[in-house]
């Protein structure tokens, strides 16, 4: 039996639509009495949303297992006042710790991108102007990710990273990184289920936030060819993950034939 991580995004769905087989390949490892812990650069949706919208397309699953970015930032950013470019779903989840404001920052927090025009309104120039002039007047920077783009059902969209790294460039700062790839999040994830990173697995799509970041730790890493997969990409990484599956239905095969 191994301590099982898995991706959301891109791993059980993609914009809604589930992979194919992820929902029955959940349920089997559960059947294999697998430790599972869901961890998501997801920052679009509040952990009990995202745990209900896993329970619509069948995956067995509860709010409880799921490690969000969102909160972890509320909990590195407790009794701080907070200028939080985020989607408004997330934003009870960060007002459980930290007090979100308009102006006089402790830190300035960047969320991601999801499909809606409530992006747009997120990251216009107004807002992106005001951070600047928070940081620089003395705030942190923080991020919920990095990530350059994500896969959906239209294709690949940009995601927040140009956002933090548009921010970097003008305020001269350095964002501190929440979610995958830190070491930080793994850590969080894995001390939850009680276990040494030696013992755990990481499933992901993305060979650099989840496979480099599992690798890093000492943790066996899975890449599916699901969501943001490209050959391309993993060719020219220098990163190597420890079984390339089909997606995650091929799991509890791979686990069976790796003991």
């Amino acid at each position: 039996m191994a301590a099982i991580l898995v991706d959301i995004d891109g791993v059980l769905h993609v914009s809604g639509e589930p992979i194919p087989g992820a929902a029955e390949g959940i349920e089997r490892l559960r059947a294999g009495e697998h430790a599972l812990r869901f961890v998501t650069n997801n920052t679009t949706r509040a952990r009990a949303r995202l745990a209900e919208d896993l329970r619509a397309i069948g995956v067995p699953i509860d709010e409880n297992e799921i490690e969000t970015t969102p909160l972890a930032a509320g909990k590195l950013l407790a009794g701080q006042r907070v200028l939080a470019l985020v989607m408004a779903s997330i934003r009870p989840d960060l007002e459980r710790n930290a007090a979100l404001v308009d102006s006089g920052a402790d830190a300035v927090l960047l969320g991601g991108a999801d499909e809606t025009e409530e992006t747009e309104r997120v990251f216009s120039y107004s807002n992106l102007s005001r951070a600047f002039v928070e940081l620089g007047n003395g705030a942190r920077l923080v991020c919920l990710h990095r990530n350059r783009w994500w896969q959906t059902s239209r294709g690949p969209l940009l995601d927040a990273g140009a956002f933090v790294a548009g921010l970097e460039y003008a305020a001269g700062v350095e964002a501190e990184v929440v979610g995958k790839p830190t070491r930080a999040y793994f850590e969080a994830a894995l001390n939850e289920l009680g276990v040494k990173s030696g013992d755990a697995v990481m499933v992901g799509d993305d060979i650099e936030a989840d496979i480099g970041g599992a690798k890093a730790l000492g943790m066996r890493a899975v890449l599916v060819r699901t969501g943001k997969f490209q050959e391309d990409t993993l060719a020219a990484s220098e990163q190597r993950p420890d079984a390339v599956l089909d997606s995650i239905a091929d799991l509890p095969a791979w686990l069976a034939e790796a003991a």
